[in-house]
């Protein structure tokens, strides 16, 4: 008994500290994020622990809170929901019920969760996706990618192509009503990845060129050769999303080696072969001045990670490898970034550089959002900044789609 009381006490000074923990003063619902930073902080906290002691893996605490949110696929008034599949692939379909004289979009939704942890049928991503098929008269395709790391790189990747290429076909799209000419890809974090590599591959892909017309990056990860940009380092502890957490996280995309994220941590990652890389990831050629602050740019030590990764040069983990040839087909493209978001800056340096090849690019800075927040918009932690981001998005696609 003395031995559980003190463990609830020194879990609640835990939480205590992280609650009081300093967090920019101009966050909008500055107590919610700072409960949900608290807890988030927390777990990550007790997931390292219980690591190091042998009782669960780092990435289980996060896998079963996040198991706690799914729903079931139920349909309502407006929308029917299917449970079905797609090339072997789950996916969730959200189809309008009212009748429609004319074709209608389709919108194919890719959820985040660091490739380890999430799903199409988490509560909020649910409710966006209803929102979006009534909202818009749309026909929304989730999918449910395998997560690693059970299934590492590419298998997300290869998941999402297989998907989207299957509901490409002209009998899919026939049944379902879509229009041909009015398709988006949307994803949030590291959904947003897979948003930007999969709609690479298709546009530089002769048979599947122009079959996408717009593709929506919600506070996206977009590179991981350096991980000392500005935000990295201005919020490595937050709010909510620390760098650690999300290097940890990721990593195991790649590799269950505990050497990899170690070294990442100390940007000290990437081989010598990858010199010629970082031209496409250099912030200080790509961020607007308001950004860089004082900041100076230096290069991350290079060969100094015995071991290799062939994943960390592959451009379908960091879609911000592209070449510019590769860049300019990309479709109507909408980027939101948050400024409180260590993943900020790579946002800002892909619509830098589709903007240089003459992509049109809308951007949305939200100057007091916090990463992850579209994942808080209903109980028991409810966001109006989740409500804000999505209403954004939203109206970009009511006009664009």
């Amino acid at each position: 008994m003395e031995v559980k009381i003190l463990c609830l006490v020194l879990l609640c000074v835990t939480v205590l500290s992280y609650i009081y923990a300093p967090i920019p003063d101009n966050i909008e619902e500055i107590w919610k994020v700072k409960a949900v930073d608290s807890v988030a902080k927390t777990c990550a906290f007790m997931a390292t622990l219980f690591e190091y002691i042998g009782l669960m893996k780092y990435e289980d605490i996060f896998l079963t809170l996040s198991s706690l949110h799914l729903t079931k696929p139920v349909s309502d008034e407006n929308i029917t929901v299917i449970d079905t599949k797609f090339s072997d692939i789950p996916v969730c379909l959200y189809l309008p019920k009212k009748k429609s004289e004319i074709l209608r979009p389709a919108i194919i939704f890719i959820h985040g969760g660091a490739f380890v942890l999430g799903s199409c049928k988490a509560a909020a991503y649910d409710d966006l996706n209803r929102w979006t098929a009534n909202k818009l008269d749309a026909v929304v395709v989730g999918i449910d990618y395998r997560l690693a790391p059970q299934y590492p790189f590419p298998a997300a990747f290869e998941d999402c192509v297989s998907v989207i290429k299957f509901f490409l076909q002209e009998k899919v799209l026939a049944k379902y009503r879509v229009d041909p000419t009015r398709i988006c890809i949307m994803g949030d974090s590291s959904g947003g990845t897979l948003t930007a590599t999969v709609t690479q591959l298709l546009q530089n892909d002769p048979k599947f060129k122009g079959r996408i017309k717009a593709q929506a990056l919600i506070y996206p990860g977009l590179q991981s050769l350096d991980t000392s940009l500005p935000s990295h380092r201005e919020y490595a502890h937050g709010p909510i999303l620390s760098r650690e957490m999300t290097i940890k996280l990721a990593c195991l995309y790649v590799t269950e080696d505990k050497a990899l994220p170690q070294a990442i941590l100390k940007n000290e990652h990437m081989p010598e072969e990858s010199r010629h890389l970082f031209k496409f990831v250099n912030w200080s050629d790509f961020l607007p001045e308001k950004y860089k602050k004082n900041h100076v740019y230096t290069e991350p030590v290079l060969g100094k990670l015995k071991a290799s990764y062939p994943a960390l040069l592959d451009s379908r983990l960091s879609p911000l490898l592209a070449s510019d040839s590769q860049l300019q087909s990309l479709p109507l493209t909408y980027i939101l970034t948050c400024e409180h978001d260590p993943l900020r800056d790579d946002g800002l340096i892909y619509i830098s550089r589709l903007r240089n090849v003459g992509v049109q690019v809308t951007h949305d800075h939200i100057e007091e959002g916090v990463h992850g927040a579209l994942s808080f918009t209903r109980g028991p932690v409810f966001l109006d900044l989740g409500l804000k981001l999505r209403d954004k998005y939203i109206t970009w696609l009511e006009e664009n789609l």
